[in-house]
């Protein structure tokens, strides 16, 4: 698997898909546009596509995946689509030399998880799941004073989830769309 660091262009030379621009996506969206690597976004939603239109103009929109994979100048691709859809999305866009990464989860099983690692190492491609929460300064200062002894033995953890989840969807649950940010 290559070094994030080995991957890094210049700005001008990132171009991103994003694939899935509702709940979530539209953040993604939004980010990517305000760094200027926003190359393409890609939704089947007719009501999705026509928020994306008025909010930016100037940013090729698709509804056909597979459109996005022959766009020879998008060389990363985001993505935010229903947890049921990632493994296949993550590896049509590896095979097809893309960049990923996808929101969590990565698959919804141990194997497809996997093969998605095996193909990202073989094609020498950076894969890259949404666990956002790793990053955290307090998530990172907790883990540092874990490691240091500073709590002492840790027994268990427990976590009382406060989020309500209003994005019910019928590919997710609890355990795939809450859980992870405490795992």
């Amino acid at each position: 698997m290559p070094d994030l660091g080995s991957c890094l262009l210049n700005k001008e030379d990132i171009n991103i898909a994003v694939v899935g621009c509702g709940h979530w996506g539209k953040n993604l969206v939004r980010n990517f546009y305000e760094l200027g690597c926003l190359g393409c976004i890609c939704d089947r939603s007719d009501a999705s596509v026509e928020q994306v239109e008025k909010n930016y103009p100037n940013i090729n929109i698709v509804q056909d995946f597979d459109e996005v994979l022959t766009m020879d100048e998008i060389n990363g691709v985001v993505i935010a689509t229903p947890s049921s859809t990632h493994y296949e999305l993550a590896k049509k866009s590896l095979l097809a030399g893309k960049h990923v990464y996808v929101e969590k989860p990565l698959a919804q099983n141990l194997k497809e998880a996997e093969e998605l690692h095996q193909i990202a190492q073989e094609k020498n491609m950076v894969l890259m799941v949404g666990h956002l929460l790793m990053y955290h300064p307090a998530v990172n200062k907790l883990k540092s004073l874990i490691e240091e002894g500073e709590l002492g033995e840790v027994q268990y953890i427990n976590s009382d989830r406060r989020n309500f989840n209003r994005n019910q969807r019928r590919d997710s649950n609890a355990m795939w769309d809450l859980a992870p940010h405490d795992f």
